[in-house]
């Protein structure tokens, strides 16, 4: 009961926090680790613990999937060669780096605990970097990258993890079976994975109800992530892989209605999920500390530098290599981070886009979850040795990429001079504008249906004025012309309709008051016009990049 109090203490902390967080203009996840770092020393709330096993199977299975829905099919595509070098070869680079750091500076620290802490720390979190670069205007090359890195590295970091600890357990290690083991989990978990987002995108094209479709959208994470764990695949992977191919046919198998709910549903779900994990991230601290008392503090500080900063030195040094000196590790230029800040077509490497990459390399839940899933004793019922300080440093790598890299980012975004970029609301309006143009054509020619004149004239009119419109503006964008009023003709038509609708919802409270209309008829008009506004809120959104 304790702890279920706790939890709502922290869901009300994180609503809170969530409406002075654009004031604060402090990045979502520090804020929210910074507090539950405080509220973990309030002396009279319990201790609450994070369960590994409810970290990796009620947390991260939507987190991963909603990060895979949100990421760019193209971009991400075309970037594949960078993402896996990043999400594969860094990986194990990273362990092997801070591998040989702690075994040399912590005494007594053996090459078996030394690989458990590296591959602990060497996987940057999706969760964690989608939080710290949304907002940043980073072009969709770098953006891709960033997001397909942390999407496919835990499963490379899990297997090295597990023969890591393997090694502590029983004394051995052999390279070849963990390099086929790799193999096995990773392609059993993409295989797993794309055939159950198959099989709900074939239910999905066949369900009716936007409610079922939404629900199964919720169901699917969890599926794939078992499954796939069952046969002691990468339930990872399996969650991607499902989540990039179900969105990539959402608009074929998705009702506008079962969008709109699922949008809504996830984006709730998300920001409670999200939220709740890096406040229990800082939860955790206290009770790590706790089991700390066979330490100095000096030496927990050097540990804590030296293993921090090699985890932060070797991502700058590999990116930076693999950029410029692709040819001396067999690579070719396609794998590199190619593209200006302000051009992710170029084909030149741009030092700019390379350090960001490099300095973006932010850890979080699964870090931890690895960590807190150490066994709490060997085969022979020895303790597992040096496990506190093992969960201490994974935690202030954690910490300090978080602050450290995600503090010092946008600044550094402004020191290289990357400006935002404002491509997405032009395409936006050059799609509207086709999609406009060919609906004309398509009423004019070939519409099927026999339609009064008048009514066809109505329906002309309509979409002849929205191709006026955007034709204006795009004209005027090409030409680099500005309009002679404050805002363009698409924007003041925005604000007409905004200040109309606002006034509609009006009429509908007072309507409802005096009992004109009955309850279902005043709802499904309400439904209508939130769902007008909705649209205006994304054509304002877009327009306003």
């Amino acid at each position: 009961m304790a702890n279920f109090e706790t939890v709502i203490l922290i869901l009300a902390i994180l609503i809170g926090l969530s409406a002075i967080a654009d004031k604060i203009k402090l990045p979502y996840p520090i804020l929210l680790v910074g507090t539950g770092l405080l509220i973990g020393f309030v002396p009279f709330l319990p201790n609450l613990a994070l369960d590994p096993d409810v970290a990796l199977i009620i947390f991260l299975p939507p987190l991963l999937y909603d990060a895979a829905s949100k990421t760019a099919w193209q971009e991400f595509t075309r970037s594949i060669r960078p993402i896996t070098t990043l999400a594969v070869t860094l990986v194990f680079f990273t362990t092997m780096a801070v591998a040989v750091a702690a075994h040399y500076v912590i005494p007594g620290f053996s090459w078996p605990l030394a690989f458990v802490l590296g591959a602990i720390v060497s996987p940057p979190d999706a969760v964690a970097a989608n939080s710290i670069i949304k907002g940043l205007g980073l072009n969709k090359r770098v953006i891709a990258i960033l997001e397909g890195e942390s999407l496919l590295n835990d499963a490379s970091a899990l297997v090295a993890y597990r023969y890591a600890v393997a090694a502590v357990m029983t004394g051995s290690f052999v390279l070849w079976e963990a390099s086929l083991q790799f193999l096995v989990v990773a392609g059993g978990g993409l295989l797993i994975g794309g055939g159950l987002g198959w099989l709900m995108t074939v239910a999905l094209q066949r369900i009716t109800s936007a409610t079922i479709q939404t629900s199964l959208t919720l169901l699917a994470p969890y599926l794939a992530y078992l499954a796939a764990e069952h046969v002691h695949a990468s339930g990872i992977l399996a969650v991607v892989s499902a989540g990039l191919l179900i969105t990539r046919r959402t608009p074929e198998v998705f009702s506008p209605q079962a969008r709109l709910e699922s949008r809504a549903v996830w984006d709730t779900a998300i920001f409670l999920l999200e939220g709740v994990v890096f406040i229990l991230i800082g939860l955790q601290l206290p009770a790590i500390v706790a089991d700390l008392g066979g330490y100095t503090t000096g030496e927990l500080a050097l540990y804590s530098v030296v293993v921090s900063a090699v985890t932060i030195l070797i991502r700058i040094l590999w990116v930076f290599f693999s950029s410029y000196y692709p040819h001396l590790l067999g690579w070719s230029k396609r794998t590199t981070i190619t593209g200006s800040v302000n051009d992710e077509h170029s084909n030149q490497v741009d030092w700019r886009n390379v350090l960001i990459v490099a300095w973006t390399g932010t850890r979080g839940v699964i870090s931890l979850a690895t960590a807190l899933a150490l066994p709490l004793s060997l085969e022979g019922g020895q303790l597992f040795p040096q496990r506190n300080l093992i969960l201490f440093l994974a935690f202030v790598v954690i910490l300090a990429t978080l602050v450290l890299q995600g503090l010092s980012l946008p600044l550094l975004i402004r020191l290289l001079g990357v400006k935002p970029q404002n491509d997405q609301a032009r395409e936006d309006q050059a799609l509207e504008f086709l999609l406009a143009s060919r609906a004309l054509g398509y009423l004019e020619n070939d519409f099927p249906m026999p339609l009064p004149g008048h009514l066809k004239q109505t329906l002309a009119r309509r979409y002849q004025l929205v191709v006026n419109e955007l034709g204006a503006t795009l004209q005027e964008a090409e030409s680099g012309s500005k309009p002679d009023d404050e805002q363009s003709v698409v924007g003041q038509m925005l604000a007409a309709e905004r200040a109309l609708g606002n006034y509609q919802q009006a009429l509908l409270v007072e309507l409802a008051r005096d009992n004109r209309f009955s309850d279902d008829v005043l709802r499904t008009a309400e439904r209508r016009l939130d769902l007008k506004m909705a649209r205006l809120d994304a054509s304002e959104q877009a327009a306003g990049e």
